[in-house]
């Protein structure tokens, strides 16, 4: 069928990442408005001793920060500015503003990536095709956060490092999936080689996905997730220093990884 122009609405978090995420979707499809959501909101106050464990960890731990330190200063050398389109600055997603921006620009379609989690209010939005997500982790198998390629290196599960792009719905990373694919890191020189490549290939992913549902009639891809696997939701409080110190033990032993099994993915138009 003949591609159909959809006018896009992004809602996307603050990161250099998102910056450069928006920068390739304007550069390919109608990008019709920006919300960015800056959640990060004001610090929290902490005491001297709070203050020294965070500078000891981060010393300790310094390839694992300075891994998504340098994939930030990547994107920001690579896509300084936004795209120059109507652009919504918002320290809270899921606010009436929000709701206001959208619903006047009347887009067909809504990519969300890197925002806080969304809720019901923002559901109600009118949009003819849907609202999608990018999930820069392999659905079911690893879902949540704080980073997800993180948590597979520090389980010794690279064989579940991947991206998923999904129908947003109210959870966190449950919704229906559209498509799912696995990157392999093993290879890479370094952990922010890794993690570009990982995000690369996200941004890759979401692309590819919007212009399946461009070029597709209804009904697309939709799979629920219980139907692959029950998979495992991590939280940001469960990322430990104990986590950390494994990330960087497995790391070290990543090219002898023998990967136990494979995970079920699904292709656009599958």
């Amino acid at each position: 069928m003949a591609v159909r122009k959809l006018k896009i609405v992004i809602w996307c978090g603050a990161g250099a990442n998102q910056k450069a995420l928006a920068n390739k979707i304007a550069a390919a499809f109608d990008l019709a408005g920006i919300v960015m959501d800056d959640h990060s909101g004001g610090s929290k106050k902490s005491g001297r001793k709070n203050l020294l464990a965070t500078l000891w960890d981060r010393f300790r731990f310094r390839p694992v920060y300075n891994a998504w330190k340098n994939l930030m200063h990547h994107y920001d050398e690579n896509f300084p500015n936004w795209p120059g389109k109507p652009f919504l600055k918002v320290s809270d997603i899921n606010n009436e503003e929000t709701i206001s921006f959208t619903a006047n620009l009347q887009p067909d379609l809504i990519v969300v990536s890197g925002t806080s989690l969304i809720k019901k209010p923002l559901f109600g939005i009118p949009v003819s095709v849907g609202i999608i997500n990018l999930h820069t982790g392999l659905s079911p198998y690893v879902k949540g956060g704080p980073n997800c390629t993180n948590w597979c290196i520090a389980n010794n599960e690279f064989h579940l490092v991947g991206n998923t792009i999904m129908w947003l719905n109210e959870g966190i990373d449950s919704g229906n999936i559209i498509t799912t694919e696995t990157v392999s890191i093993q290879n890479t020189n370094d952990l922010a080689a890794a993690h570009r490549l990982v995000m690369d290939h996200a941004h890759d992913l979401y692309l590819r996905a919007i212009k399946y549902i461009t070029e597709t009639e209804p009904h697309y891809n939709s799979v629920p997730q219980n139907t692959i696997d029950k998979g495992q939701l991590y939280l940001t409080k469960m990322w430990t220093a104990g986590k950390r110190r494994q990330l960087i033990k497995n790391w070290k032993k990543r090219k002898g990884f023998v990967a136990p099994s494979i995970p079920k993915t699904i292709s656009l138009g599958s």
